[in-house]
Protein backbone atom coordinates (compact mmCIF):
# COMPACT_ATOMS: atom_id res chain seq x y z
CA UNK A 1 0.00 0.00 0.00
CA UNK A 2 1.30 3.28 -0.73
CA UNK A 3 2.31 6.29 1.74
CA UNK A 4 -0.51 8.07 0.64
CA UNK A 5 -3.05 5.58 1.21
CA UNK A 6 -1.94 4.45 4.68
CA UNK A 7 -1.98 8.04 6.07
CA UNK A 8 -5.04 8.12 4.90
CA UNK A 9 -6.67 4.89 6.43
CA UNK A 10 -5.02 5.86 9.61
CA UNK A 11 -7.15 9.44 9.39
CA UNK A 12 -10.18 7.65 8.47
CA UNK A 13 -9.60 5.53 11.59
CA UNK A 14 -8.81 8.51 13.70
CA UNK A 15 -11.52 10.57 12.51
CA UNK A 16 -14.06 7.66 12.63
CA UNK A 17 -13.95 7.69 16.15
CA UNK A 18 -14.06 11.66 16.26
CA UNK A 19 -16.92 12.19 14.03
CA UNK A 20 -18.82 8.97 15.07
CA UNK A 21 -22.15 10.72 15.55
CA UNK A 22 -24.09 13.50 13.52
CA UNK A 23 -27.37 14.24 14.50
CA UNK A 24 -29.25 10.85 14.81
CA UNK A 25 -27.26 8.99 12.79
CA UNK A 26 -24.43 7.22 14.33
CA UNK A 27 -22.06 4.78 13.61
CA UNK A 28 -22.95 1.16 13.54
CA UNK A 29 -26.41 1.96 13.93
CA UNK A 30 -27.37 -2.12 13.36
CA UNK A 31 -25.10 -3.62 15.47
CA UNK A 32 -27.59 -4.74 18.09
CA UNK A 33 -30.83 -4.87 15.58
CA UNK A 34 -29.17 -6.35 12.64
CA UNK A 35 -25.43 -7.02 13.34
CA UNK A 36 -23.95 -8.23 9.98
CA UNK A 37 -25.82 -5.97 8.00
CA UNK A 38 -23.78 -4.07 6.82
CA UNK A 39 -21.27 -6.97 6.35
CA UNK A 40 -24.51 -8.17 3.99
CA UNK A 41 -23.86 -4.80 2.12
CA UNK A 42 -20.54 -5.41 1.27
CA UNK A 43 -20.30 -8.88 0.42
CA UNK A 44 -22.81 -8.55 -2.90
CA UNK A 45 -21.55 -4.97 -3.18
CA UNK A 46 -17.84 -6.49 -3.29
CA UNK A 47 -19.25 -9.33 -5.56
CA UNK A 48 -20.64 -7.14 -8.08
CA UNK A 49 -18.03 -4.99 -8.68
CA UNK A 50 -16.05 -7.46 -9.31
CA UNK A 51 -17.50 -8.51 -12.53
CA UNK A 52 -18.55 -5.12 -13.42
CA UNK A 53 -16.12 -1.97 -12.37
CA UNK A 54 -18.57 0.22 -13.77
CA UNK A 55 -20.70 0.23 -10.69
CA UNK A 56 -18.46 2.08 -8.52
CA UNK A 57 -19.46 5.54 -10.43
CA UNK A 58 -22.97 4.66 -10.87
CA UNK A 59 -23.57 3.51 -6.70
CA UNK A 60 -21.84 6.79 -6.17
CA UNK A 61 -24.11 8.83 -8.59
CA UNK A 62 -27.31 7.37 -6.98
CA UNK A 63 -26.04 8.45 -3.48
CA UNK A 64 -25.55 12.02 -4.67
CA UNK A 65 -29.28 12.38 -6.75
CA UNK A 66 -30.31 10.77 -3.64
CA UNK A 67 -29.20 13.33 -1.12
CA UNK A 68 -30.00 16.14 -3.08
CA UNK A 69 -33.62 15.19 -3.33
CA UNK A 70 -35.21 15.44 0.53
CA UNK A 71 -31.96 14.33 1.78
CA UNK A 72 -30.87 11.07 1.87
CA UNK A 73 -34.45 8.99 2.37
CA UNK A 74 -34.12 6.85 -0.70
CA UNK A 75 -37.04 8.73 -2.37
CA UNK A 76 -34.63 8.01 -6.01
CA UNK A 77 -35.30 4.49 -5.66
CA UNK A 78 -39.13 4.76 -5.61
CA UNK A 79 -41.24 3.56 -8.84
CA UNK A 80 -43.58 6.33 -10.77
CA UNK A 81 -47.39 4.96 -10.44
CA UNK A 82 -50.47 6.40 -12.43
CA UNK A 83 -50.19 9.29 -10.10
CA UNK A 84 -47.13 10.04 -9.52
CA UNK A 85 -44.31 10.52 -11.82
CA UNK A 86 -41.44 10.05 -9.28
CA UNK A 87 -38.03 10.87 -9.15
CA UNK A 88 -36.29 8.12 -11.21
CA UNK A 89 -38.75 10.01 -14.38
CA UNK A 90 -36.30 12.86 -14.03
CA UNK A 91 -33.80 13.63 -17.05
CA UNK A 92 -30.71 13.80 -14.51
CA UNK A 93 -32.33 10.37 -13.51
CA UNK A 94 -32.82 8.25 -16.48
CA UNK A 95 -29.36 6.98 -16.81
CA UNK A 96 -29.08 5.88 -13.03
CA UNK A 97 -28.37 2.24 -12.95
CA UNK A 98 -27.79 -0.37 -10.18
CA UNK A 99 -31.25 -0.24 -8.75
CA UNK A 100 -31.52 -3.94 -8.76
CA UNK A 101 -28.38 -4.45 -7.00
CA UNK A 102 -29.56 -2.58 -4.06
CA UNK A 103 -33.00 -4.73 -4.43
CA UNK A 104 -30.77 -7.85 -4.07
CA UNK A 105 -29.11 -6.55 -1.45
CA UNK A 106 -32.57 -5.75 0.46
CA UNK A 107 -33.93 -8.99 -0.10
CA UNK A 108 -31.21 -10.71 1.40
CA UNK A 109 -31.45 -8.08 4.54
CA UNK A 110 -34.93 -8.85 4.84
CA UNK A 111 -34.01 -12.45 5.02
CA UNK A 112 -32.28 -11.66 7.76
CA UNK A 113 -33.42 -8.94 9.31
CA UNK A 114 -36.99 -8.50 8.65
CA UNK A 115 -38.59 -4.80 8.58
CA UNK A 116 -34.86 -3.48 9.83
CA UNK A 117 -32.21 -2.16 7.72
CA UNK A 118 -33.55 1.11 5.28
CA UNK A 119 -33.38 1.22 1.76
CA UNK A 120 -31.14 4.84 2.70
CA UNK A 121 -28.64 3.53 4.57
CA UNK A 122 -28.48 0.89 1.64
CA UNK A 123 -27.54 3.45 -0.98
CA UNK A 124 -25.24 4.90 1.35
CA UNK A 125 -23.32 1.77 1.88
CA UNK A 126 -23.50 0.96 -1.45
CA UNK A 127 -21.42 4.08 -2.60
CA UNK A 128 -18.93 3.86 -0.31
CA UNK A 129 -18.43 -0.02 -0.75
CA UNK A 130 -18.23 -0.10 -4.22
CA UNK A 131 -15.71 2.54 -4.53
CA UNK A 132 -13.85 0.95 -1.46
CA UNK A 133 -13.89 -2.31 -3.40
CA UNK A 134 -10.74 -0.66 -5.46
CA UNK A 135 -8.71 -0.74 -2.50
CA UNK A 136 -10.11 -3.23 -0.06
CA UNK A 137 -10.87 -1.30 2.13
CA UNK A 138 -13.61 1.23 3.38
CA UNK A 139 -12.50 4.31 2.35
CA UNK A 140 -14.87 6.76 4.15
CA UNK A 141 -16.89 5.82 7.24
CA UNK A 142 -21.23 5.81 6.46
CA UNK A 143 -22.94 7.00 9.60
CA UNK A 144 -26.51 4.94 9.32
CA UNK A 145 -29.88 5.49 11.13
CA UNK A 146 -31.56 6.82 8.20
CA UNK A 147 -35.00 6.41 7.88
CA UNK A 148 -37.11 5.68 4.23
CA UNK A 149 -38.95 8.72 2.59
CA UNK A 150 -42.38 7.97 1.49
CA UNK A 151 -42.60 11.31 -1.30
CA UNK A 152 -40.77 11.14 -4.49
CA UNK A 153 -41.64 13.44 -7.35
CA UNK A 154 -39.62 14.09 -10.71
CA UNK A 155 -40.17 17.78 -10.48
CA UNK A 156 -38.02 17.96 -6.92
CA UNK A 157 -35.42 15.71 -8.79
CA UNK A 158 -35.39 18.79 -12.00
CA UNK A 159 -35.48 21.49 -9.14
CA UNK A 160 -32.59 20.32 -7.17
CA UNK A 161 -30.03 18.41 -8.43
CA UNK A 162 -27.34 19.78 -9.68
CA UNK A 163 -26.94 20.48 -13.32
CA UNK A 164 -23.91 20.08 -16.07
CA UNK A 165 -24.74 23.06 -17.42
CA UNK A 166 -24.92 25.09 -14.61
CA UNK A 167 -21.90 28.23 -14.02
CA UNK A 168 -20.12 28.60 -10.64
CA UNK A 169 -23.00 31.06 -9.35
CA UNK A 170 -25.55 28.76 -9.61
CA UNK A 171 -23.63 25.18 -8.66
CA UNK A 172 -22.23 27.31 -5.21
CA UNK A 173 -26.08 28.19 -4.53
CA UNK A 174 -27.24 24.78 -5.04
CA UNK A 175 -24.59 23.26 -2.56
CA UNK A 176 -25.06 26.01 -0.15
CA UNK A 177 -28.81 25.08 -0.07
CA UNK A 178 -27.97 21.39 1.26
CA UNK A 179 -25.67 23.00 3.84
CA UNK A 180 -22.28 22.69 1.45
CA UNK A 181 -19.55 24.64 1.29
CA UNK A 182 -17.46 25.73 -2.06
CA UNK A 183 -14.81 23.58 -0.56
CA UNK A 184 -17.47 20.62 -0.76
CA UNK A 185 -18.51 21.28 -4.01
CA UNK A 186 -15.08 20.98 -5.76
CA UNK A 187 -14.51 17.88 -3.50
CA UNK A 188 -17.52 15.83 -4.20
CA UNK A 189 -16.62 17.08 -7.94
CA UNK A 190 -13.87 14.96 -8.02
CA UNK A 191 -16.02 11.85 -8.05
CA UNK A 192 -15.85 12.64 -11.86
CA UNK A 193 -13.01 10.60 -11.92
CA UNK A 194 -14.72 7.28 -12.62
CA UNK A 195 -17.89 6.78 -14.60
CA UNK A 196 -19.21 8.30 -18.06
CA UNK A 197 -20.58 11.51 -19.37
CA UNK A 198 -23.93 11.59 -22.28
CA UNK A 199 -23.02 13.40 -25.52
CA UNK A 200 -25.69 15.62 -24.76
CA UNK A 201 -24.77 16.99 -21.41
CA UNK A 202 -21.59 18.63 -22.98
CA UNK A 203 -22.08 18.67 -26.28
CA UNK A 204 -23.19 22.62 -26.65
CA UNK A 205 -19.71 22.90 -25.74
CA UNK A 206 -18.15 21.59 -28.76
CA UNK A 207 -21.00 22.70 -31.16
CA UNK A 208 -22.85 25.82 -30.20
CA UNK A 209 -21.76 27.25 -26.96
CA UNK A 210 -23.24 30.87 -27.40
CA UNK A 211 -25.89 30.00 -29.95
CA UNK A 212 -23.47 30.93 -32.37
CA UNK A 213 -21.93 27.65 -33.92
CA UNK A 214 -18.93 28.11 -31.66
CA UNK A 215 -16.90 26.46 -29.00
CA UNK A 216 -16.31 26.83 -25.13
CA UNK A 217 -13.31 28.86 -25.69
CA UNK A 218 -12.34 27.43 -22.13
CA UNK A 219 -12.09 23.97 -23.58
CA UNK A 220 -8.71 22.58 -24.38
CA UNK A 221 -8.79 23.01 -27.79
CA UNK A 222 -7.41 19.47 -28.10
CA UNK A 223 -9.67 17.57 -25.82
CA UNK A 224 -12.32 19.70 -28.24
CA UNK A 225 -11.27 17.55 -31.31
CA UNK A 226 -11.15 14.48 -29.84
CA UNK A 227 -14.47 14.46 -28.12
CA UNK A 228 -15.97 15.90 -31.30
CA UNK A 229 -14.93 12.55 -33.08
CA UNK A 230 -16.75 11.11 -30.27
CA UNK A 231 -20.08 13.14 -30.35
CA UNK A 232 -20.52 13.97 -34.21
CA UNK A 233 -24.07 16.01 -33.34
CA UNK A 234 -25.84 18.69 -31.36
CA UNK A 235 -28.33 15.83 -31.00
CA UNK A 236 -26.06 12.80 -30.03
CA UNK A 237 -27.72 11.32 -26.68
CA UNK A 238 -26.56 7.48 -26.74
CA UNK A 239 -22.65 8.42 -26.90
CA UNK A 240 -21.06 8.33 -24.50
CA UNK A 241 -17.35 9.18 -22.59
CA UNK A 242 -15.36 8.85 -19.49
CA UNK A 243 -15.16 11.62 -17.88
CA UNK A 244 -11.55 11.17 -16.94
CA UNK A 245 -10.08 9.50 -19.95
CA UNK A 246 -6.74 8.60 -17.96
CA UNK A 247 -8.42 6.28 -15.55
CA UNK A 248 -12.10 6.18 -15.62
CA UNK A 249 -12.28 3.20 -13.65
CA UNK A 250 -9.83 3.93 -10.83
CA UNK A 251 -10.99 6.49 -7.70
CA UNK A 252 -8.29 9.13 -7.56
CA UNK A 253 -7.35 12.59 -7.39
CA UNK A 254 -6.77 12.72 -11.62
CA UNK A 255 -10.01 14.69 -12.09
CA UNK A 256 -8.32 17.71 -10.76
CA UNK A 257 -5.30 17.24 -13.25
CA UNK A 258 -7.47 17.13 -16.18
CA UNK A 259 -9.28 20.06 -14.58
CA UNK A 260 -6.17 22.32 -14.69
CA UNK A 261 -5.31 21.44 -18.43
CA UNK A 262 -8.79 22.40 -19.41
CA UNK A 263 -10.40 18.85 -19.96
CA UNK A 264 -13.44 19.43 -17.62
CA UNK A 265 -15.79 17.48 -19.44
CA UNK A 266 -18.74 19.33 -18.10
CA UNK A 267 -19.44 23.54 -17.93
CA UNK A 268 -20.07 22.41 -14.26
CA UNK A 269 -16.92 21.02 -13.86
CA UNK A 270 -14.67 24.21 -16.27
CA UNK A 271 -16.77 26.52 -13.46
CA UNK A 272 -14.84 25.11 -10.73
CA UNK A 273 -11.87 27.27 -12.35
CA UNK A 274 -13.76 30.43 -12.81
CA UNK A 275 -13.64 31.01 -9.00
CA UNK A 276 -10.65 31.89 -6.61
CA UNK A 277 -11.82 29.86 -3.33
CA UNK A 278 -12.94 26.77 -5.58
CA UNK A 279 -9.67 27.46 -8.13
CA UNK A 280 -7.25 27.45 -4.69
CA UNK A 281 -9.42 23.95 -3.43
CA UNK A 282 -8.88 22.37 -6.89
CA UNK A 283 -4.93 23.50 -6.28
CA UNK A 284 -4.94 21.54 -2.83
CA UNK A 285 -6.62 18.98 -3.87
CA UNK A 286 -3.69 17.97 -6.47
CA UNK A 287 -2.34 16.16 -3.65
CA UNK A 288 -3.61 12.70 -3.52
CA UNK A 289 -3.79 12.42 0.30
CA UNK A 290 -5.78 15.36 0.54
CA UNK A 291 -8.09 14.28 -2.05
CA UNK A 292 -8.64 11.06 -0.13
CA UNK A 293 -8.76 12.89 3.52
CA UNK A 294 -11.59 15.98 2.19
CA UNK A 295 -13.41 13.28 -0.39
CA UNK A 296 -14.18 11.29 3.24
CA UNK A 297 -15.31 13.95 5.46
CA UNK A 298 -17.52 15.98 2.13
CA UNK A 299 -19.34 13.20 1.37
CA UNK A 300 -20.11 12.38 5.01
CA UNK A 301 -21.65 15.45 5.31
CA UNK A 302 -23.66 15.37 2.12
CA UNK A 303 -24.79 12.24 3.83
CA UNK A 304 -26.09 13.60 6.56
CA UNK A 305 -28.17 16.52 4.38
CA UNK A 306 -32.09 16.81 5.38
CA UNK A 307 -32.09 13.24 6.27
CA UNK A 308 -35.19 11.42 8.49
CA UNK A 309 -34.48 9.71 11.70
CA UNK A 310 -35.88 8.43 14.52
CA UNK A 311 -39.27 7.65 13.79
CA UNK A 312 -40.02 9.99 10.88
CA UNK A 313 -40.40 8.37 7.45
CA UNK A 314 -40.56 4.39 7.51
CA UNK A 315 -38.24 1.36 6.55
CA UNK A 316 -39.71 0.22 3.38
CA UNK A 317 -39.94 -3.93 2.85
CA UNK A 318 -39.31 -3.08 -1.36
CA UNK A 319 -37.21 -0.55 -2.10
CA UNK A 320 -39.02 1.14 -4.85
CA UNK A 321 -42.34 0.71 -3.34
CA UNK A 322 -43.61 3.11 -0.59
CA UNK A 323 -45.14 0.69 2.29
CA UNK A 324 -48.96 0.16 1.58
Amino acid sequence: MNTNLSSFFIFIAVFGLLGACHGQLRMHFYEESCPRAEEIVKEIIWNRVASNSTLPAKFLRMHFHDCFVRGCDASVLIDSTPNNLAEKAAIPNLSLAGFNIIDEVKTELENTCPGVVSCADIVALAARDSVSYQFQWPIWDVLTGRRDGIISRESEALANIPSPFFNFTTLKQSFANKSLSVHDLVVLSGGHTIGVGHCNFFSNRLYNFTGKNDEDPSLNSTYAAFLKTQCKSLSNNVTIVPMDPGSPLSFDNNYYNILKQNEGLFQSDAALLTDSEATYNVNELLNSQNFFTEFAQSIMRMGAIQGLTGTSGEIRKNCSVVNP
